[in-house]
């Protein structure tokens, strides 16, 4: 089986998307990656190139959530229509929305990792203003043109169907992560990983409580959004953007994580932080109450104080510290590669059943008509 999947470079669906297709590649599926967002950098070309399932196409293509990206965004499907005709997959799998829209030939499957309007209300505190109008016209017509839909949490599905939908059936799969994390010798510092400018990682929280604790807090990787904005770290202790291996070995020496985000439709950083042996502390928000209740300690993002007190008292308390890695390395062991794997296969099938009901009515659909989609037992 061949697959077409694109790919952003600036987040966590890079990650994703390579973790997804060394997971697949025991089940024979080839993975032709179309990348955009920006160029691949030098710890991304090492890390594709070990995948021997994975050919890369590479764009520099600006994404849908970017400021004045629409022209980008249409001479992007420009491209990825004349690579499906040049590549043949058997099917589409988009890690975006607008997209999905394309006179696609193959089925498409759709997978919802974030969106702009569920950012909004929860970093925000408010609907997305009107200059995200044509971004909800074009996720909503993409969602609906797909033959199936996936997202990586029930929480993220609530907010496709609240936001876009309803839709009849949208696939929850959870993400894994596999590699280099394990439990080394544990040292008295705090860490914190992601793109650090996201106001939805709430790093400055973490910058406001930094200068009344007694350990270290160290925050990796980048400081600087696409817009050119710098995320101020004040206190925080920044090592850069690193590598998987490097990045790994700074999880493997944290006593704890910390993650007080407001918005977090997965987060792959804690699910590192977790098989890393680390105990976590993370923001009390609907999708990692999902993932991590009983293995974490959670506290109000708003909440500075409660925070404060929260990484206070798992430093101070080793057993409390040694039982929260302990429960979050367990529940970190049921997010497996193979489980991942064996839900996208089955979503796959449903996508190409749903495009082969599609094909055999009548009339051929138009560009921007929405496809049927039928619901797939979970």
């Amino acid at each position: 089986m061949k697959i077409l999947m694109t790919a952003d470079t600036v987040g966590g669906v890079w990650m994703y998307a390579l973790e997804l297709a060394h997971a697949l590649a025991s089940h024979g599926v080839e993975v032709v990656l179309a990348t955009m967002g920006a160029p691949l950098s030098a710890h991304q070309r090492v890390a594709v190139a070990a995948l021997d399932n994975v050919r890369v196409h590479e764009s520099t293509y600006r994404l849908e959530w970017m400021e004045n990206a629409w022209a980008d965004v249409d001479r992007a499907g420009d491209w990825l229509m004349d690579l499906e005709s040049r590549e043949c997959p058997d099917l589409v799998h988009l890690n975006g929305y607008a997209h999905g829209t394309l006179a696609w030939d193959a089925p498409v499957l759709m997978v919802g990792h974030s969106c702009v309007r569920s950012w909004w209300d929860a970093v925000k505190g408010a609907a997305a203003p009107a200059e995200w109008t044509e971004y909800t016209r074009r996720t909503r017509a993409g969602l609906q043109a797909a033959h199936a839909v996936v997202a990586p949490s029930g929480a993220m599905r609530d907010a496709l169907h609240h936001h876009y939908g309803p839709f009849e059936d949208v696939r929850v799969v959870f993400n894994a992560r596999s590699g280099p994390f394990r439990a080394g010798v544990k040292e008295p510092f705090v860490l914190s990983a992601g793109r650090l400018w996201d106001e939805g990682k709430n790093v400055a929280a973490l910058a406001r409580v930094a200068g009344a604790l007694t350990w270290p807090v160290y925050v990796a990787g980048s400081t600087t959004a696409p817009d050119g904005s710098t995320a101020r770290l004040g206190e925080l202790r920044p090592l850069g953007q690193l590598s998987r291996d490097q990045l790994a070995a700074w999880f493997a020496r944290a006593a704890v994580y910390a993650l007080p985000a407001r918005y977090e439709p997965f987060g792959l950083s804690v699910l590192e932080a977790a098989l890393s042996g680390c105990a976590l502390v993370l923001g009390d928000i609907p999708s990692l109450r999902e993932l991590w209740s009983g293995a974490a300690v959670f506290v109000a993002p708003d909440d500075d104080e409660a925070l404060l007190a929260a990484l206070r008292e798992v430093q101070e308390k080793p057993a409390l510290r040694q039982s929260l890695a302990a429960r979050a390395y367990l529940r970190a062991l049921t997010f497996t590669p193979q489980r991942m794997a064996e839900g996208y296969l089955v979503a796959y099938e449903c996508a190409r059943r749903s495009h082969a009901r599609v094909t055999s009515l009548p009339a051929r659909r138009t560009r921007e008509a929405p496809r049927e989609v039928i619901a797939c037992a979970s």
